[in-house]
């Protein structure tokens, strides 16, 4: 049931400018502290002649600083919190599917080997990071966070909205480490890291037919006169409960693919040609170059030709 028009709904403006200088803090703390580790702590940390960091590094993190702060403050962060639930939606896919990868990506791993050393921090981290434990956490959080009491809650709670999200996105990027984390060896294979995307896109569905296929109103939070675009209660959640599966699962299946092609057929066109020669390949699937120890070893394993004169 719709809630009753009030004097105070009726003035309200759903894009009105609103501050959250505690954004824009954590924004520059964490840009400030990157820079600092960088340039402070980087060259130590390495060896002589090693970067201390790459491009790839600093683009990806770029992007994770302007995905947090586009995530978390006006206008997506207001509209989300108060007016459509398809707007807060968007705001955790961003918070959980394309911020932490991005996140890891500008994270060297010797940053985060000082960050975590090799004591019981790293043991804890090396475990939770596990794929079946990580991918079991965050599946947790995506089905806690879509109960209408905790939804409710958190809409009307500020401190408890943040830590929710801060608590998602701690496990995603858990859940994102057997992928892209800095360590290597925490990766899973290319054919295991293909299943365990592709397992990540299935849980999901649950929350998200339940939000397309409801009928009314979901969340009462959301159930409110002031319409923005003019969508009905029942059009957001159909929104959100798409924008959950298909955006969600177009993403994963899109680096699943990115990943299988990459690995097994990348050399393809050189497999198949018969002067092809057998080359190893690294823990991304990118072959290795050979090196005359390569050259030398394949002598020494051959057979000496026979003396057809002797």
């Amino acid at each position: 049931m719709l809630a009753p028009v009030t004097q105070a709904s009726l003035d309200a403006d759903p894009w009105k400018f609103q501050w959250h200088p505690e954004v824009w803090v954590l924004v520059a703390f964490l840009t400030a502290a990157f820079v600092y580790m960088v340039r402070v702590i980087g060259p130590k940390a390495v060896p002589p002649g090693v970067a201390v960091i790459t491009r790839r590094n600093i683009g990806a993190f770029v992007g994770a600083m302007a995905m947090l702060w586009v995530a978390s403050d006006w206008p997506l962060h207001d509209i989300s919190e108060e007016y459509l639930y398809s707007a807060h939606m968007l705001q955790h896919m961003m918070l959980s599917y394309f911020l932490p990868p991005l996140a890891l990506l500008a994270t060297p791993a010797w940053l985060l080997r000082v960050l975590i050393g090799d004591g019981r921090l790293y043991r804890a981290t090396a475990f939770l990071a596990r794929p079946i434990v990580a991918g079991v956490l965050f599946n947790v959080v995506v089905m806690v966070t879509h109960i209408p009491l905790v939804v409710t809650a958190s809409v009307e709670s500020g401190p408890l909205h943040y830590g929710l999200h801060a608590g998602v996105v701690l496990l995603s990027l858990l859940m994102w480490m057997p992928v892209v984390g800095p360590f290597r060896e925490w990766h899973l294979g290319p054919l295991g890291k293909c299943i365990y995307l592709f397992l990540q896109s299935v849980v999901p569905t649950v929350p998200a037919a339940w939000l397309t296929f409801a009928d009314g109103a979901v969340y009462e939070s959301y159930d409110i006169p002031v319409r923005v675009f003019g969508w009905s209660v029942t059009v957001d959640q159909q929104l959100a409960g798409a924008i959950m599966k298909t955006g969600g699962s177009i993403f994963l299946w899109t680096i699943v693919v990115f990943i299988f092609f990459k690995r097994f057929a990348q050399d393809y066109g050189r497999e198949q040609d018969y002067r092809r020669t057998v080359r190893p390949f690294d823990d991304d699937g990118d072959s290795l170059p050979l090196t005359t120890a390569d050259v030398e070893r394949e002598f020494a394993t051959s057979p000496a030709p026979a003396d057809r004169h002797g």
